[in-house]
């Protein structure tokens, strides 16, 4: 199992080597490093080495505060290694997502972030009620005012919430976007995200949320091209494939239901799927080498 150290420093006045020396003694042949704040979630090594990590591979940092300053940023790269199939290992706290032990602490964190972000949402809306029955004005005074620094604080405030409910969610749409962007058309994969999630996507919501992690380099920028054209037949087969590859698991018969609900149409112009039909597509996507597997129940 290939370890990948990760090495950072704020400033190009700290040094590095104590980090370096301690990644090698733990056996990192390649190690990543970066002169960068830890508040900075756009560093181009950590996006280099997120973008080229491979299955089974373990990403190794001396500490947590080398990787992120904050929770959300932390399980936010982690959801990334376990998207592509590799771990995470940290090697002053007991945190080794290889090991059913590191698993459990790092649930224990995700469960700690979610209470810390009710909790802040409680006192929000008690603050407000209290506010208001003491009859005072809501809002930033400085904002009414006009001031810059704190239109530009709300807008990084603003920006920073966004980003963690793309977070809550990136499990439904984003290893879907990473598999089959730029291949398929965005209305086609905003169907499939919302047939998989239960919810309804939108073209500009799934690109909108493709941007932002993009702009972090936690998506490469390719899946913002332009997708090539397809005839309805190879559209259909992306669709399928696609459902098989994000749910090995489903039958036949819920992926026929699926695209019912995505309101698809068979290759034969009928509303209504069979498993039979779903099977053929299945059969024809694996000898396109869309898919590994025979389509079978």
């Amino acid at each position: 199992m290939p370890l990948i150290g990760y090495a950072r420093v704020s400033t190009l006045e700290q040094t590095l080597d104590p980090q370096l020396v301690e990644l090698r003694q733990a056996g990192c042949a390649l190690i990543h490093e970066e002169h960068a704040s830890g508040a900075d979630r756009a560093r181009p090594a950590l996006a280099r080495l997120l973008a080229t990590i491979r299955p089974r591979d373990t990403l190794v940092v001396v500490r947590l505060d080398r990787l992120a300053r904050s929770l959300s940023h932390l399980l936010q790269v982690i959801e990334v290694l376990e998207a592509r199939g590799a771990h995470f290992r940290s090697l002053g706290d007991p945190i080794d997502t290889a090991t059913p032990q590191g698993r459990f602490s790092l649930q224990v964190m995700g469960a700690v972030a979610e209470l810390e972000r009710a909790l802040i949402r409680e006192r929000t809306k008690a603050g407000l009620r209290s506010a208001k029955a003491q009859g005072r004005v809501g809002g930033n005074p400085a904002l009414r005012a006009g001031d810059r620094e704190a239109i530009r604080k709300l807008r990084v405030a603003r920006d920073e919430s966004y980003f963690r409910k793309l977070e809550a969610g990136a499990e439904g749409w984003l290893p879907l976007v990473r598999r089959h962007r730029p291949a398929m058309a965005w209305d086609d994969l905003a169907r499939l995200v919302g047939a998989r999630t239960g919810q309804p996507w939108t073209v500009e919501r799934l690109k909108r949320a493709a941007r932002r992690y993009v702009r972090d380099g936690l998506l490469a920028a390719t899946v913002l091209e332009r997708a090539p054209r397809s005839d309805p037949g190879d559209r259909l087969l992306a669709i399928v494939a696609g459902m098989r590859h994000a749910d090995p698991d489903l039958t036949l018969a819920g992926i026929a239901s699926r695209l019912e609900q995505m309101r698809e149409r068979t290759p034969r112009g009928n509303g209504k799927w069979f498993p039979s039909t779903v099977r053929m597509l299945l059969q024809r996507a694996e000898k396109q080498g869309m898919i590994g597997g025979p389509g079978e129940e």
